[in-house]
């Protein structure tokens, strides 16, 4: 593992969503314990950016990006994971941090309802993808940066793309509880690996979250984060101790918050559901 004082030495960790926010300091924090960090992030300037700071303010030289002109698009998805992969022999450590609310409804260029699109589907086709290196690499983890907002949220295996009713709170807290089956249901296939997949609630963070919404949206997310959330490395707080900390070796299908495994939502053990989610992403990832 390399030194006490270093001990991700030689490890290679990708997070998402990683030019600004949440994602940037996930970043920081898991490339100051030695990792080489890469970045996949939309925006080249702030990619850029993220990139020299983190560096800057890790001392590491070992601070990569890949970018994405639109993680929510299918190719986009896919392109990633391929130039992870042709880039690094090895994997340690995915955090599925990107994400995003929408409102009002729209779809990408694959007819997919956006959020769905980022939320759920980007985290399957990444997981699902890198899942042989993650395996050479293991004991590797995946982090899934979920939400609280989960409870809320129903799983409609009929109308995944929410196309009979939409809400834009409801779409979002749908994919947080889709990406829980998700994470378990990962975590049922690589049982054994020596790969650990689990979900993640950061709290409610301080970030540009829910900003490219219409002004009574975005103004509403700004006021109750102003009043009742947590700084951004608070956020990263519990995150980076799932993707990182010793004594969770082996822990794996697991709902985490504030650093400790907590009971999400019932609807999110159900395994046939779980499963038939799982086997949904299969075909849309493939574009059928």
């Amino acid at each position: 593992m390399g030194s006490a004082t270093k001990p991700l030495e030689g490890r290679v960790a990708v997070v998402t969503g990683a030019a600004s926010g949440l994602g940037r300091e996930i970043a920081q924090q898991i490339a100051a314990l030695g990792a080489t960090t890469v970045l996949v992030g939309r925006d080249p300037a702030r990619l850029a950016a993220a990139v020299q700071g983190i560096g800057a303010a890790t001392g590491s030289s070992r601070v990569e990006s890949v970018g994405v002109e639109d993680l929510a698009v299918r190719q986009g998805m896919v392109r990633v994971a391929d130039e992870l992969l042709a880039r690094f022999p090895r994997i340690d450590l995915l955090v599925n941090n990107a994400g995003g609310m929408f409102t009002p409804r729209s779809e990408t260029v694959d007819g997919l309802e956006r959020t769905f699109a980022l939320n759920v589907l980007a985290p399957f086709v990444l997981t699902d993808r890198l899942s042989d290196r993650l395996r050479k690499s293991a004991p590797a983890r995946v982090v899934q940066i979920s939400s609280a907002a989960h409870r809320s949220g129903a799983v409609d295996l009929t109308d995944l793309q929410s196309r009979r009713r939409y809400s834009g709170w409801k779409a979002y807290a749908n994919s947080k509880l889709e990406l829980i089956l998700l994470t378990r249901e990962f975590a049922r296939r690589l049982s054994g690996t020596g790969v650990t997949v689990n979900a993640v609630h950061p709290g409610f963070v301080r970030t540009h979250f829910g900003q490219n919404n219409g002004r009574w949206m975005a103004g509403a997310i700004r006021f109750f984060a102003w009043i009742g959330g947590r700084s951004i490395p608070r956020g990263a707080e519990t995150p980076v101790y799932v993707a990182t900390d010793p004594s969770l070796a082996g822990v794996t299908g697991e709902y985490f918050a504030d650093r400790k495994i907590v009971r999400a939502a019932p609807a999110s053990y159900d395994p046939e559901v779980a499963r038939q989610l799982y086997d949904a992403c299969a075909v849309l990832a493939a574009g059928r």
